[in-house]
């Protein structure tokens, strides 16, 4: 009921002044106006913060991935510890992925990794194991000081024994070019 008397005072109102209905069309443009720099104002104001966002998310990131990078080293050196070849494969294949420069290789091998590849391709039982602590080494053997740390830990002698495969050529391919960058680097691998 109320609504009813407010609407026809409203219609009663602007047909008896001439004046109000141009005055209410110019508020409703101003109010438009209005309405569009509110928008453009929420929408920078949304993208302040979403700048704000990223910002904070790459220092947080920046501050935090090179921590996880060592956490990462050194479950993938506690994985070639584990009795399951299945694991102490995932742990050596991680390995080779993460040796990418000197500096990471030496960071393995100062973790005792390249020492638990050796014990890993000695005890290996089966081909696959084999291949991957053979492709571990490989990688780590990219740098002279790893290929020296290596020889240190009696690798040579390790390598040579790895029985060949005659299922899969790639060992013998791993074994080979382990032996020979053994050669260049002038030990004797007799």
């Amino acid at each position: 009921m109320m609504r009813t008397f407010t609407r026809r005072l409203s219609s009663y109102l602007c047909r008896r002044n001439p004046e109000i209905a141009p005055a209410r069309r110019f508020s409703s443009l101003n109010r438009r106006d209005e309405l569009s720099l509110e928008e453009d104002a929420e929408r920078k104001i949304g993208w302040l913060f979403k700048l704000i966002f990223a910002g904070t998310a790459t220092l947080v990131a920046y501050q935090f991935f090179p921590y996880m990078g060592d956490n990462l080293l050194q479950q993938s050196v506690s994985l070639l510890q584990v009795k399951d070849p299945l694991f102490k494969r995932m742990g050596a294949s991680r390995l080779s992925q993460f040796a990418i420069d000197d500096e990471r290789r030496m960071k393995i091998v100062e973790m005792g990794g390249a020492q638990e590849l050796l014990n890993m391709l000695g005890t290996a039982k089966d081909d696959r194991t084999r291949k991957e602590a053979l492709k571990a080494l490989v990688t780590l053997s990219h740098s002279d000081e790893a290929v020296n740390a290596l020889h240190l830990a009696g690798a040579i002698s390790v390598i040579r024994s790895t029985p060949d495969s005659s299922e899969d050529p790639e060992v013998m391919v791993q074994k080979c070019s382990l032996l020979k960058r053994f050669q260049d680097m002038k030990y004797d691998t007799s």
